[in-house]
């Protein structure tokens, strides 16, 4: 008698099935990356632009019955890097070509902008339920990106660091920062009343980005434009993936809706997507002890693809989330306008 065949297991579905069932889901997630990006490439209107960037007013966030559980495809994000990256390449342009040193504060707040600001913009589109407005995003941006670097400063006083690249001061460096953006994504959370993990993830990856932006301005303006330049591209494995995870977990961790409490962080969900990113952000500032991972920033590239698994499991988790409300019927009113005072 023929032995049945085992199904075929590789480390991503692993890694995948582990990830999802956090989020409530014992199964591999399928990962398809050039079927999300499909749509890069494919010709827009400035119509259809328009029709994304207007999303999240009264009159323009859909009924529940109406947001897609389909497989989400962002596009408008990748016009948004081109423009900035135009404008990047033409301000070093001026510097090099034309030795004008006036763009030098250009260069540093285009160069830092570029990546997260993009990255930004990915979360807008991938939220589904279109319930939060450009406006709202772009002030959770500059607001709780300076707040974030506000609160990590101050619990920074608290528990100084040698602000070295040891695995225990990398530790250190990454439980303080990303708790200090944690205050500020839970509070605009609460404050909005935001439930979804779509909402989650997109007002983590705002506060993520700002804080990214000021932090890599800073950074080009003490070591100088290669300096800008590295942490430019890095960027989109950073901040603002760390952060959007986080957003995930403070919705992870509010009982049916209600506000977050010092309670409900106690709960797994939470303290696993939360400790996750705490950890990327460990692993990414320790000098690992290898001298091949410093290769071609193989190190970085590495933590790079691990955030990016894990932002597309919760993204899957996202969409299950649609089906499940509407299978549950929630009502309309629940899936409300939240506009930001």
């Amino acid at each position: 008698m023929a032995t049945p065949k085992q199904p075929k297991h590789n480390l991503l579905d692993d890694t995948t099935k582990e990830l999802n069932e956090w989020t409530g889901e014992a199964k591999a997630v399928e990962i398809h990356p050039l079927r999300m990006f499909s749509e890069v490439f494919d010709r827009h209107t400035k119509n259809d632009a328009d029709a994304i960037f207007i999303a999240g007013t009264k009159a323009t966030t859909p009924p529940l019955a109406e947001v897609s559980d389909a497989p989400v495809k962002p596009w408008l994000f990748s016009r948004v890097l081109v423009v900035l990256l135009v404008t990047f390449s033409l301000l070093l342009l001026l510097f090099y070509a034309f030795k004008n040193e006036r763009v030098l504060p250009g260069l540093l707040v285009m160069g830092s902008l570029t990546v997260p600001f993009s990255l930004m913009i990915y979360f807008f589109e991938v939220n589904v339920f279109k319930n939060v407005s450009i406006l709202s995003v772009l002030e959770v941006f500059l607001l709780g990106g300076v707040a974030s670097m506000v609160a990590t400063m101050f619990l920074y006083t608290l528990i100084p660091t040698a602000n070295g690249t040891a695995l225990w001061s990398a530790a250190l460096i990454g439980l303080i920062e990303e708790t200090g953006k944690l205050l500020i994504i839970a509070w605009f959370i609460n404050h909005l009343q935001l439930n979804y993990i779509f909402n989650g993830m997109l007002i983590g990856a705002a506060v993520g980005a700002g804080f990214a932006v000021f932090e890599t301005a800073g950074y080009g303006m003490d070591y100088g434009l290669v300096t800008l330049v590295i942490r430019s591209w890095q960027a989109i494995g950073t901040h603002t993936l760390w952060s959007a995870m986080v957003g995930a977990a403070v919705v992870f961790a509010k009982d049916d809706y209600r506000p977050l409490t010092t309670q409900t962080v106690l709960r797994p969900k939470f303290m696993r997507f939360y400790g996750l990113a705490v950890l990327f952000h460990a692993l990414w500032d320790w000098h690992v002890p290898f001298a091949w991972l410093d290769i071609f920033y193989i190190h970085q590239l590495i933590l790079i693809a691990g955030g990016w698994v894990v932002i597309l499991v919760l993204i899957e988790a996202g969409l299950r989330e649609v089906r499940m409300l509407r299978q549950a019927g929630i009502p309309a009113e629940e899936h409300a306008f939240l506009p930001l005072p």
